[in-house]
C-alpha cells in the first residue's frame, strides 16, 4: 500500500529540471501549417486507392443522371402548368 501512495506522488510531481512531461507534449497541437499538410498528405494517399469509373461507365452514369433530371423537369413543369390553370380558373372574373 505505500508503494501505491509513492508511485502516486511520483506522477503527480513535476519534473525538477524545468522541462514539461510527455503527457503535456502530447497534448500539444502542432501548427496549423503542420495539421493543413497532414490533411492534404493523407487527401492524396486516400485519392491513390480510390477505384476511378472506366469512361463507359462513367459516360453510362451521365446518361442516367440526365434522363432522371429531364423526368423531374417535366413532372415539375406539368405540375406547375397544372397550378397555374386552377390559379387562372379560380380568379377568372366574369369581365
Amino acid at each position: 500500500m505505500a508503494k501505491s501512495k509513492e508511485l502516486e506522488n511520483e506522477k503527480n510531481q513535476k519534473p525538477a529540471d524545468g522541462k514539461k512531461s510527455k503527457k503535456q507534449d502530447k497534448n500539444k497541437k502542432p501548427n496549423i501549417f503542420v495539421r493543413m499538410g497532414r490533411k492534404l498528405k493523407e487527401t492524396f494517399s486516400e485519392l491513390k486507392r480510390v477505384t476511378w469509373p472506366t469512361l463507359p461507365q462513367a459516360l453510362k452514369a451521365t446518361g442516367v443522371v440526365l434522363v432522371i433530371v429531364l423526368i423531374f423537369l417535366v413532372v415539375t413543369t406539368g405540375v406547375n402548368y397544372g397550378f397555374s390553370a386552377l390559379l387562372d380558373l379560380l380568379t377568372k372574373t366574369g369581365a
